[in-house]
This record gives C-alpha cells, sequence and structure tokens, in this order.
C-alpha cells in the first residue's frame, strides 16, 4: 500500500499546492512549476506524471478527460483528479487530504476522478 504522490497541472491554483502542504506536510505535491509543464499539451503531462508515479490534479474538465482515455489506452497513469474550480481553496485542500488519507495508490491507478464527486 503505497501513499499517493500528487502532481499540479499548470492550470491548478498554486494556493492549493501550498495550502494542502501546509496542511499535511508529508504529502508529497509537486507543483508545476517545478515539474516544469508550463506550456506543454496534456498527454505530456500525464506522461510526465505517469513516469514520476503521481497522480495529476488538474482543473481541465474540457481535454483532460479525453486525454486522459486516450493516454490510458497505451500506457499506465497513476490516475487523474480534476477539480472544480467552484470549489473555495479549502475545500479543495480539504478533498485532496481526504483522498490522500482515504486512498492508496493502487487504487488510483487508470482512473479519472472528478470532485465535487
Amino acid at each position: 500500500m503505497t501513499a499517493i504522490r500528487f502532481q499540479a497541472d499548470a492550470d491548478l491554483k498554486q494556493a492549493i499546492v501550498t495550502g494542502t502542504i501546509r496542511r499535511q506536510p508529508n504529502l508529497d505535491f509537486q507543483s508545476a512549476y517545478t515539474a516544469k509543464l508550463e506550456g506543454k499539451k496534456d498527454p505530456e503531462v500525464l506522461a510526465i506524471a505517469a513516469r514520476e508515479g503521481r497522480v495529476l490534479v488538474t482543473h481541465d474538465r474540457k481535454t483532460m478527460p479525453t486525454e486522459f482515455g486516450d493516454f490510458i489506452m497505451s500506457q499506465t497513469s497513476a490516475g487523474v483528479l480534476i477539480l472544480s474550480q467552484s470549489l473555495s481553496t479549502s475545500e479543495a485542500i480539504e478533498a485532496l487530504i481526504l483522498v490522500w488519507e482515504a486512498s492508496t495508490a493502487e487504487e488510483l491507478v487508470n482512473q479519472i476522478m472528478s470532485i465535487p464527486f
């Protein structure tokens, strides 16, 4: 049972990343800046997250579900969490911590989840 490691997409609000780490310092959440994701297309972002064994956290409801479906046809993903932009920063942080505490990395492999559910 492996702990989930998160990767922020370039569109994810940085306050969510910072706040999540502040609230749960043991949680591994890499920023888009650290992963150099700015300007990269969805398939490349998914490949980078997969290579690192990280669940991608994004706000992208428009293109990411389709790109994710295409990606897992030939490759394995650690998973994708799509956070609604209507969530407040604190609600998004709470949701991510809940997923991190209640799930294992193995449970999210090749899964896409939208929050709120």
